[in-house]
């Protein structure tokens, strides 16, 4: 888990919470309070406190027989919400859906949040193949088809923040893990409007991935197809990224973006 970065307005019995629900949420399971105070190396007292408060407004619930502890419907219901305030998600569905029923492949959409490729929306492939992603999860933005494209409309400054404080870890031969390859390979991204990830971050698995802008130019998401390696290839590969940028597109407008000629997409700042 990556520590927010500590501020002098920061109220630690706050931050404390929030850890405490993101440990629950990785966890997966009941925890009883032992193993929560060992974890976060707190007090019991502490983290009893914690745990009651929260679990007093329904964000963590505690078993009646076990008296272990997991998180509360009262996340599932914020979290409904926020999906729903999230305009992207209802305007890219449909156009997600369109590419699924034509396709079969997986599609999905992600955004970059704290260095990280975060994935709001997955339609699963109609092909017998099955990735371990879903909403929510997120992934590492250098070998990702998702995460390049993000990075390719970030300035200098905020890929090399992303890229020194994430590292370059190696998932497969064909990962980039040098900088300078990194570099140039963003910049053909951008002159060509689309990434690819090809077997970077899994063996036998192509994605490619084409950016979605705001009203103010920005490319704040991205939408992706991904196959068998030996599947997207050729003619096919063609069709299919021909139809993922008109997508692409399709979305942006709906977000605002204008799309006649004179109102280009902001470039990354150098």
């Amino acid at each position: 888990m990556n520590e927010p970065e500590k501020h002098p307005s920061h109220v630690q019995s706050v931050a404390r919470a929030l850890q405490l629900l993101e440990v629950l949420a990785r966890e997966n399971r009941e925890v009883t309070l032992t193993e929560i105070a060992e974890k976060m190396k707190w007090p019991k007292s502490t983290t009893h406190g914690l745990l009651a408060t929260l679990r007093d407004y329904r964000f963590v619930d505690q078993s009646p027989i076990s008296g272990r502890y997991h998180l509360g419907v009262r996340l599932f219901e914020l979290g409904h919400l926020v999906a729903k305030s999230w305009d992207i998600r209802s305007v890219a569905l449909p156009q997600m859906q369109r590419l699924n029923q034509e396709y079969g492949e997986m599609v999905q959409l992600a955004t970059e949040e704290h260095g990280e490729c975060l994935y709001i929306e997955k339609l699963e492939s109609r092909h017998f193949m099955h990735i371990v992603s879903e909403a929510g999860a997120r992934l590492p933005m250098h070998c990702s088809a998702l995460g390049k494209m993000l990075l390719a409309h970030k300035s200098a400054s905020e890929v090399k923040w992303i890229l020194d404080r994430n590292g370059m870890e190696r998932f497969t031969r064909r990962t980039i893990t040098d900088v300078k390859q990194m570099e140039k390979e963003l910049a053909k991204i951008r002159e060509q409007g689309h990434s690819v990830d090809d077997r970077e971050i899994m063996d036998g698995l192509r994605c490619i991935a084409a950016p979605i802008f705001d009203k103010e130019g920005v490319a704040r998401y991205a939408i992706s197809i991904s196959s068998f390696a030996d599947t997207l290839v050729g003619e096919y590969l063609e069709r299919v990224l021909k139809s993922l940028k008109e997508a692409a597109r399709e979305i942006s407008s709906s977000m605002g973006f204008p799309q006649q000629e004179g109102a280009p997409a902001k470039k990354a700042r150098r």
